[in-house]
């Protein structure tokens, strides 16, 4: 493949040969077709190379990457973003699955609002068998024009861990890459909306898979996770405080960065002070997939129409 795509997907992977090939047959049977998908195999030692290499010998473009060791879930997410070529990337997950227009639904966004850095659609949270468990309504105040009030809901609404929309290359950039401490996740995205707002797509596109082997189910306490985004956070120079005091520094060391006039960053400051002094009102620490379930046979049918390769699995 030589010419240049607009998009860039960056798919990192370890042991996926479970859902692999469902998240595959998702992202190539997408309506907006003008992206390369980029797979960093983190060392699997399952099956997850020869699903891969399949798949790659059928489409062009798909580029496979094989790691010669296990560096981690957050030094590969950021490796795969150093080996795509787009001006849009897009991380996608080798458990989840997506509507077939979601791809197209948000670069036309990206399109039409030139001050939009991100844009994601609503999801959902299914189970191991692609069954709705969780609606998700998002809540985040990310649209705002401000990007105090826009890090504000980042620190209180629950969601704020979510970086697989679609965003400018640019950008990313330009942010610190994804660290390895406890929330990291939020930190990143956090720094990210610092740079501008996102945009919500009103559509359900995207289902977040959750099941007993998912990095964050698999890994039940704070230093596991950690260890589980990067290795070398294993033995006695990170024990837990230490990746809770990094978790609080990483929004500290976003402000600092974020290009922010500075009564933008005083604001951003007070917020933070609110959100480590007061207590945190309910919900606001809660996982979207802890939820409780509704009845997945009401939304079913939904998922297997609007994700391609899941054709006449159930009526």
């Amino acid at each position: 493949m030589t010419a240049q795509p607009r998009l860039s997907i960056g798919l990192p992977v370890y042991n996926g040969e479970e859902y692999l090939a469902e998240s595959l047959d998702a992202l190539l049977g997408q309506t907006y077709e003008d992206f390369e998908l980029v797979i960093s195999d983190n060392a699997s030692t399952d099956g997850t190379q020869d699903i891969c290499r399949t798949y790659a010998a059928k489409d062009s473009r798909i580029r496979y990457i094989r790691l010669s060791r296990n560096i981690g879930a957050a030094p590969n997410h950021n490796h795969v973003f150093t080996e795509c070529r787009g001006e849009l990337f897009k991380w996608a997950s080798h458990d989840d699955l997506y509507a077939r227009d979601l791809l197209r639904r948000c670069v036309e966004a990206l399109d039409e609002q030139p001050d939009v850095i991100l844009a994601h659609a609503d999801q959902a949270v299914i189970d191991e068998d692609g069954r709705v468990k969780v609606p998700y309504e998002y809540t985040l105040a990310t649209a705002s024009p401000h990007a105090p009030e826009r890090f504000r809901s980042m620190l209180f609404e629950p969601g704020g861990d979510d970086f697989y929309g679609v965003m400018r290359a640019d950008v990313l950039r330009r942010v610190k890459p994804h660290d390895s401490y406890h929330h990291a996740d939020r930190t990143f995205v956090a720094e990210i909306v610092l740079h501008g707002p996102f945009h919500q797509v009103p559509e359900l596109l995207y289902f977040r898979r959750d099941h007993p082997t998912r990095a964050e189910r698999a890994n039940p306490s704070k230093r596991s996770r950690c260890v589980n985004l990067d290795p070398r956070r294993s033995g006695p120079l990170h024990p837990t405080p230490r990746l809770l005091a990094e978790y609080v520094w990483g929004f500290v060391s976003a402000i600092r960065r974020a290009p922010l006039s500075p009564a933008e960053r005083r604001a951003c400051h007070r917020h933070l002070a609110a959100w480590l002094t007061s207590r945190i009102r309910p919900g606001a620490g809660e996982r979207v997939e802890d939820r409780a379930p509704v009845d997945p046979g009401r939304h079913t049918a939904a998922v297997d129409a609007l994700v391609a390769g899941r054709e006449g699995r159930r009526a």
